[in-house]
């Protein structure tokens, strides 16, 4: 396997396509291409990629809906590409389960940024990198347990249940922060996507869908609570469970 990761470009254009392709594979990526979604599902199985870079705006399946089937489907990252300024299509993007987002007109160095930040954030360290101690770690979450090292949240009975790169990350550093008042833009720093704004919808959408994930009761959550006003806090599992 290519050590820098496969990637697989999905769009009509085929301009864009090329380009892509062409700079991404200089820069030590395998990179395959699609054109519609039924491309994409061949393609996905003969390539099986790390990263899914899905253009937004396709006729027939849109990028929507196939980034819907590849989250229900497959442990893949995810990076949409929308129209400048598109934040409503953005944040349903985020919603279906998109790691990240990208808006067109972009710097090709922007996107290999963002597909590097992604590949690390799925993989962890590469081989030869020292990881963290803490990473060795496996920390309750809830009724659940996240594995640091395997970047896998289980539950009681070992199942996996699946999580974006950034959902893991959330996770992780709320793991790490227990019982402190994280902020938005904290939240952004730690996770190391500063390139959001602190006010963005993007948190607060990552984690509904965590709760979903952790919570018996997510309309009433008790593991990650919402300090009004100033962010959000971990509770871990001997505080949750005991809260009145």
């Amino acid at each position: 396997m290519d050590p820098a990761g496969k990637v697989l470009i999905v769009d009509d254009d085929s301009q864009v396509r090329s380009m892509l392709c062409d700079y991404l594979s200089a820069h030590g990526f395998q990179v395959s291409q699609a054109d519609s979604g039924g491309s994409m599902r061949i393609e996905f199985e003969r390539t099986a990629p790390d990263i899914v870079l899905l253009d937004l705006n396709m006729p027939g399946e849109d990028g929507l809906s196939l980034a819907r089937y590849l989250r229900e489907r497959h442990d893949v990252g995810i990076i949409m590409v929308t129209a400048a300024g598109d934040v409503v299509d953005r944040i349903v993007g985020l919603e279906v389960g998109a790691d990240d987002y990208i808006a067109k007109p972009f710097d090709p160095r922007e996107l290999r940024a963002r597909v590097k930040s992604l590949m690390r954030r799925r993989h962890g360290p590469r081989a030869g990198e020292s990881a963290d101690t803490s990473d060795k770690r496996r920390i309750p979450i809830g009724e659940r347990v996240l594995d640091l090292q395997t970047h896998q949240l289980l539950q009681a009975d070992g199942a996996e249940i699946p999580l974006t790169a950034m959902e893991f990350d959330l996770l992780r550093v709320f793991a790490e922060h227990p019982h402190e008042v994280l902020s938005r833009d904290r939240l952004l720093t730690l996770t190391r996507n500063r390139e959001w704004e602190p006010f963005d919808r993007s948190i607060d959408i990552r984690i509904a869908r965590l709760r979903r994930k952790i919570e018996a009761d997510p309309d009433n959550p008790r593991v990650i609570k919402t300090i009004r006003g100033s962010g959000y806090m971990f509770l871990p599992s001997d505080v949750a469970g005991g809260s009145r």
